[in-house]
C-alpha cells in the first residue's frame, strides 16, 4: 500500500499594502472641520488686528505729532533685533497668509455646500442660513476688493492723493476729504461688522466654545464687537470729510 505524505496547505496570499495616506495636516485641510476650523482661527487673528488696527486709527484726534508718531513707531517695532520695518512686514505677510487660507477654505466650503444642495430648501430656517450664508460671502468679497483698494491707498501710496511716505496724518485726510473715498470705506466697513457679527458666532461654534448657557452672551459679544469696531473704523473718514479732522 503507498504511503501518500501529506501536502502542506498553499501559504496564504498576503493582503495587498495599504496605499500611504497623506500626511495628517493635510487630511485635516481636505476635511470640512479642518477647512472650518481654519476659517474660525484665521478669522480670530483678523480679528485682534482688527481691534488693535482701530485703536491706532484714533489716535489721529490727538494731532498729526502724535499720530505721525505712532506711524514712526509700527516701523520700528522688534528694534535693533528686527531692522527697519522688519516686523511690520512680517505682520503683513502673515496677515495675507491668513487671509488667503481664509478665502481658499471659504470658498471650498460654499462649493461643496452648493455640491451637497443641489436644490431649494423653503423652510424658513433654511432661508435665514441661506441669508447668513450670503453675507459671508458677498461680504467676504467686497472686503477682499476694499482690502487691495486699501493697500494700494495707504500702504504703497499709489492711489493716495498726497503720497508722502511718513506723512501718515496727511495722507489718510487728503484720502478722506474725497467723498466717495470715505463713502467706499463705510459700504466696507458696514460689511466688515456684519461679518463680523455671524463670523463670530460661527468660530465659536466650529471651536466648541458655544454652550447652551453661553449663546445668549456669545451673540452679545458678537454683536458687540460689530458695532464697536464698525464705528470705531467709520468715525475718521466721518470726521475728515465734516471738517473735525483736518
Amino acid at each position: 500500500m503507498a504511503v501518500t505524505t501529506p501536502t502542506r496547505p498553499a501559504p496564504a496570499a498576503r493582503p495587498p499594502r495599504p496605499k500611504r495616506s497623506s500626511s495628517a495636516p493635510l487630511n485635516f485641510w481636505r476635511s470640512t472641520i479642518g477647512k472650518k476650523t481654519v476659517m474660525a482661527v484665521t478669522g480670530a487673528l483678523m480679528l485682534l488686528f482688527l481691534i488693535v488696527h482701530m485703536l491706532g486709527n484714533l489716535k489721529i484726534f490727538f494731532g498729526p505729532t502724535d499720530f505721525d508718531h505712532y506711524a514712526h513707531w509700527l516701523r520700528t517695532i522688534g528694534e535693533p533685533v528686527l531692522h527697519g520695518a522688519w516686523f511690520l512686514w512680517i505682520m503683513r505677510v502673515g496677515l495675507g497668509l491668513a487671509v488667503i487660507l481664509h478665502v481658499v477654505s471659504a470658498y471650498q466650503l460654499s462649493r461643496r455646500d452648493l455640491k451637497a444642495r443641489p436644490t431649494k430648501y423653503v423652510h424658513h430656517q433654511r432661508a435665514r442660513a441661506s441669508y447668513a450664508t450670503h453675507i459671508m460671502r458677498y461680504g467676504g468679497i467686497t472686503l477682499a476688493l476694499f482690502i487691495v483698494y486699501h493697500l494700494l491707498d495707504f500702504t504703497t501710496l499709489t492711489l493716495n492723493r498726497h503720497g508722502v511716505e511718513g506723512a501718515a496724518y496727511d495722507n489718510v485726510v487728503s484720502s478722506f476729504s474725497v467723498w466717495w473715498v470715505t463713502v467706499i470705506y463705510i459700504v466696507a466697513m458696514l460689511s466688515l461688522g456684519l461679518h463680523i457679527q455671524h463670523g463670530f458666532w460661527s468660530a465659536a461654534q466650529t471651536l466648541g466654545v458655544n454652550r447652551p448657557s453661553r449663546d445668549r452672551a456669545l451673540k452679545a459679544t458678537a454683536t458687540t464687537l460689530a458695532v464697536l469696531l464698525t464705528a470705531g473704523f467709520i468715525v475718521v473718514p466721518v470726521a475728515v470729510l465734516a471738517g473735525l479732522v483736518d
